[in-house]
């Protein structure tokens, strides 16, 4: 194989762009073949990567074995049922429960809660209306003095 060919298909394959068949031709010119003195450089790339593809383990592994995961749903849903019936309970219980007499009573607090605001606006209206009689004594005092 030509130098010129084989340095096309070396820029082609260190940017991921060779078949298969172009890399086996690679493969074979440098594991094979003289190589030219110029592409010496790649040669140990190549006769690495055959000597990996050979390369077998003698370990023989053994995968765990998977217990089916029918036990964990159930766990699940048994504690979704446990949060929804503690949020149910949770918010039963915090509603407040009122005897007639204690409904009398907060009727009759709102009651005299809201006479006491309008009491409180209306003096609040009258306490403005003294500024202005103050206000008229000091300038009625300054005319007269």
């Amino acid at each position: 194989m030509e130098s010129v060919n084989v340095k096309k298909l070396l820029e082609a394959y260190f940017e991921g762009n060779t078949s298969l068949e172009e890399e086996k031709k690679l493969q074979d010119y440098f594991t094979n073949q003289t190589v030219a003195d110029d592409l010496v450089q790649y040669q140990p790339i190549f006769a690495g990567l055959k000597a990996a593809k050979e390369e077998r383990s003698s370990k023989a592994f053994t995968l765990p074995e998977s217990k089916p995961k029918t036990i964990k749903t159930w766990w699940y849903s048994a504690a979704a049922i446990l949060v929804m019936a503690f949020g149910a309970g949770s918010f039963y219980f915090s509603q407040p429960h009122y005897t007639q007499e204690e409904k009398e009573a907060l009727a009759a607090f709102e009651k005299s809660k809201n006479a006491m605001l309008l009491l409180s606006e209306n003096l609040n209206k009258g306490a403005e209306q003294l500024t202005f009689v103050k206000q008229f004594a000091i300038t009625k005092d300054k005319i007269f003095e």
